[in-house]
This record gives C-alpha cells, sequence and structure tokens, in this order.
C-alpha cells in the first residue's frame, strides 16, 4: 500500500486515462481496485472498475476488459452502458456472435443502436 493518500493516486490514474495512457492508467487503476477491496473505509468500487474497465479497453488488454465488464455486468444486468462495452469488447476480439446479446440489450436499455451489420432488430 502507498502512503500517498489514495484520492490523490486517483486524480493521478483519472489523469493518465483522460490524457489516452490507458496502459499507465490501468496499472494505476488495478492498485487501487484491489486496495479498495480490502479497505473497509471505502465504499462501492463500480465506477473505479468501469474506469479500470475502459483503461483495459482503450490499451488493447481485452481479455482483462472482458473479465471486469462480466463482473460488472453481474451486478448490474440492466445497466445498458455496460453491456454496450461488453458487446464492443467482445467485437474487437472478434467474437461477434457473442457480443450481439449484449449490443441488443444495450439498444433496448436505451444505450446504443444496432450497426446496421447486425440487421435490423426484429419488431413485433
Amino acid at each position: 500500500m502507498s502512503s500517498t493518500p489514495f484520492a490523490l493516486r486517483l486524480d493521478w490514474a483519472r489523469s493518465l486515462f483522460d490524457h489516452g495512457d490507458f496502459s499507465a492508467a490501468a496499472n494505476a487503476l488495478r492498485e487501487l481496485v484491489d486496495e479498495s477491496a480490502t479497505a473497509e473505509h471505502l465504499h462501492g468500487t463500480a465506477d473505479l472498475r468501469l474506469l479500470l474497465a475502459r483503461a483495459y479497453f482503450g490499451s488493447a488488454q481485452l481479455g482483462r476488459a472482458e473479465t471486469e465488464l462480466r463482473t460488472l455486468v453481474d451486478e448490474a444486468p440492466d445497466d445498458g452502458y455496460l453491456h454496450l462495452l461488453l458487446g464492443r469488447t467482445l467485437q474487437r476480439r472478434g467474437r461477434h456472435d457473442d457480443a450481439r446479446r449484449h449490443l441488443a440489450l444495450a439498444e433496448v436499455l436505451g444505450d446504443h443502436e444496432r450497426p446496421v451489420a447486425y440487421g435490423a432488430p426484429v419488431t413485433a
């Protein structure tokens, strides 16, 4: 554990992310997520883990992004943005069939329009 305050390290990690250094941001965020999982004084880590997943996605660490996103989707299955990110991650991994379900859910939940390549949504 670092002697630098958590909030300062989080600001640093966000700054790395905002400046497009996704790999360095992922490393910094991974440490913060690990630390927050064991700290009693910290509350939920969903936002922190979402930023970590986005950093993994941005740095093409797609397996790690998928792992984080699947956990987040399990915890919040009604979050369309999480389904969108998971669907995009699966697309980048070349797993288009797996991506379809998550992209369709993102569309239904209001955070995504279905790409033409996946065909029109089925209407009743």
